[in-house]
């Protein structure tokens, strides 16, 4: 979303339609292809290991980066203490919103957990507006509302949960949410970062600070059990490679899309491509949905489409000369070094499994 100052600074021709629908394209078919492979990899081919698994993609992240460094593709900027303080702080605020989503998701219940979840846009908007002084117009505000209720009505079901539960959801939605905001401000605020320059500086913190958060809930000892027992074939090997080479393109699909979108956008964006997520889950599981699921999936779906609408058309509107203040992604994520919620997904299907 764009914020207006009283500066005369030229205000940046926003991206076309066509390109914000690919940039969203391309995110939507990394991140629901990682989506499903990680089912598959969970429920297929017995690897419960979430955090391993996250290892593996702040890694994979890791090299993928350093390659493209090498080879021209970026040149990583040049960071003094202060801004590799920030990244340093970014990181923590990573690992740390994995781990309360998490530990809320053991106390409260997968449907009421995605509930919750859903209103990262409204945290989006009201962390936005109240320290990036960015505004809203009402048809946004209301674009955001069958979005919400979409989401309950496509994961209604059993809402049980526990007041210390509630209060962790709604903890990590807040820091979702501000991943997401901080995320957009790296690129294109004052230090503007490529985005595989951002996920150079994240995913060797992320990777160090995933493996030693392995160890702390002793999900590391059952992977050592688990390699003992020979279940690294090298069929597991290979699914395991390509599973962090489509991370690593999430991830700079994510960032791309985080910079030329904006920060609400692209939490909107993950609102929508949860309820795609249901929508393929049943037709490649053969799970079954009920008539509400369905009227929830449509709602979501028609409030995405509304939503982009209204935010292109005020985008290209005639503005007076004024400055663009950052506003998804630090977002995910980093939004990130796992989409926004992947690793939540993850933990969702070793719950249901």
């Amino acid at each position: 979303m764009t914020a207006h100052a009283s500066t005369s600074a030229a205000v940046p021709a926003p991206p076309s339609l066509l390109s914000t629908c690919l940039y969203l394209a391309v995110y939507f078919s990394f991140n629901l292809t990682l989506t499903l492979y990680n089912k598959l990899i969970f429920s297929r081919y017995s690897f419960p290991f979430p955090w391993t698994l996250t290892a593996i993609h702040t890694f994979s992240g890791t090299l993928g980066c350093y390659i493209c460094a090498a080879t021209g593709i970026f040149v990583p900027a040049t960071l003094g203490k202060r801004e590799k303080y920030v990244m340093l702080a970014f990181s923590v605020l990573y690992t740390v919103n994995i781990a309360i989503s998490n530990v809320s998701l053991n106390l409260v219940t997968v449907p009421f957990h995605q509930v919750v979840r859903s209103t990262v846009p409204l945290f989006t908007v009201g962390l936005s507006t109240c320290f990036l002084n960015i505004t809203y117009s009402r048809a946004i505000y209301i674009s955001l509302l069958p979005i919400v209720c979409g989401v309950i009505f496509a994961t209604s079901a059993d809402y049980t949960f526990t007041t210390l539960g509630l209060v962790l959801t709604l903890l990590g939605t807040l820091l979702a949410a501000i991943k997401t905001i901080v995320t957009n401000v790296v690129q294109v605020g004052s230090l503007k970062l490529h985005p595989l320059d951002l996920l150079l500086r994240m995913s060797p913190l992320a990777f160090i600070q995933t493996v030693a958060w392995s160890f702390v809930t002793g999900e590391s000892e059952a992977v050592l059990t688990w390699w003992n027992a020979g279940n690294l074939t090298w069929v597991m090997g290979l699914l395991l490679a390509v599973n962090g080479g489509l991370a690593f393109g999430l991830n700079v699909a994510s960032f791309v899309a985080n910079k030329r979108t904006g920060a609400l956008t692209m939490c909107v964006a993950g609102n929508v491509k949860q309820v795609l997520s249901i929508v393929l889950s049943v037709i490649i599981f053969k799970l079954a949905i009920t008539t509400t699921n369905a009227m929830g999936i449509l709602i979501t779906l028609t409030g995405g489409v509304w939503y982009t609408y209204v935010d292109y058309r005020e985008k290209r509107a005639p503005k007076p000369p004024a400055a663009s203040l950052p506003t998804e992604d630090l977002s995910d994520s980093s939004e990130r070094l796992l989409e926004e919620g992947e690793l939540n997904e993850l933990q969702e299907v070793v719950l249901k499994s």
